[in-house]
């Protein structure tokens, strides 16, 4: 008998099967555990780099990462004005080989600010954060938590960055942006800023940084339509520099696709009430108080990445 010749096919990296999918990844979010993550922060006091709590607030998120087994956690130092900045980071690698390119990146700030308090000191007043940004840092300790669980899931390397001193103009995601080497390794970056305040409706606005990423736009509309996330409106915002600011901006001016999600940026209209606790110490747990924006923004986010990683 003749054998039989051998396949032409490359060996698959993983069985099909292995790969959950997108719709059932999302649904893994946990809202209680982002909950916990957020009190945790919040009690803090204050998560400025001038300020005690911002040690506790450190400690916190470098315990929650070390307990998440297959990930490596970075710490990336940065400076301003004499004050040490830390950004704290998450890789997550698929199960086989991680190209050297092509890889997302997801983040949030968690560091906060309460400079529209009559008498704000930094270093003594509190600054708790809680929707500003308490809300997209317990989102992303949810991704890195469902994303390790997954890694068949993924084909390229996610990255899952807290990113600090972005209320200090984003110092800390420039300083980082600032050392990455060309040709960059990264085709998108993700940044979830403030969103869980708003009674009126689930709005959030896509920020998209330069024509670059246009496409990165498109996408995170169309992913909130295919799963059904529902985060409606759903308003497009054209940044064209730096000025608005967001950890996506450094990003997006370096050439690299990046957008951000945001509850609102700019003035306030018909959707979006206006939130008086914004930068000001009474930004608690009780300012949180659209719990589904939150959710389905976290969904969006990860949706988004999932997809991105999977290519």
């Amino acid at each position: 008998m003749t054998a039989p010749a051998p396949s032409t096919f490359p060996p698959a990296a993983r069985p099909l099967a292995a790969t959950p999918p997108v719709a059932a990844l999302i649904a893994q979010i946990n809202a209680y555990k982002m909950d916990d993550h957020l009190r945790a922060l919040v009690a803090a006091g204050s998560r400025d780099v001038r300020h005690a709590g911002h040690a506790q607030a450190v400690a916190y998120l470098y315990e929650q990462l070390r307990a998440v087994p297959g990930i490596e956690v970075q710490t990336h130092l940065a400076a301003y004005q004499g004050q040490r900045l830390e950004n704290i980071v998450a890789i997550i690698d698929p199960l086989g080989p991680v190209p050297p390119g092509g890889w997302v990146l997801v983040s949030a700030h968690y560091d906060s600010i309460a400079n529209r308090t009559p008498g704000w000191d930094p270093r003594v007043t509190a600054a708790p954060g809680a929707d500003d940004n308490a809300t997209g840092t317990a989102a992303l300790l949810e991704h890195t938590r469902i994303l390790a669980a997954n890694r068949s899931a993924l084909r390229t390397r996610v990255v899952v960055a807290f990113f600090d001193g972005e209320e200090l103009f984003y110092k800390g995601s420039a300083d980082f942006v600032s050392k990455l080497t060309k040709p960059y390794a990264y085709k998108a970056a993700i940044n979830l800023d403030m969103v869980g305040f708003n009674p009126i409706t689930d709005r959030l606005d896509l920020l998209w940084y330069l024509p670059h990423s246009a496409g990165l736009r498109d996408r995170v509309a169309a992913t909130n339509q295919r799963y059904g996330i529902g985060v409606s409106p759903l308003n497009p915002l054209y940044a064209s520099d730096g000025s608005t600011i967001m950890d996506a901006a450094p990003f997006g001016l370096a050439g690299i696709p990046s957008i951000a999600l945001c509850q609102r940026y700019g003035g306030n209209d018909a959707s979006f009430p206006g939130n008086s606790t914004f930068h000001t110490s009474n930004d608690t747990e009780a300012s949180v108080t659209n719990r589904g924006l939150w959710l389905k923004a976290a969904k969006l986010t990860l949706a988004v990445a999932l997809e991105l990683a999977a290519e």
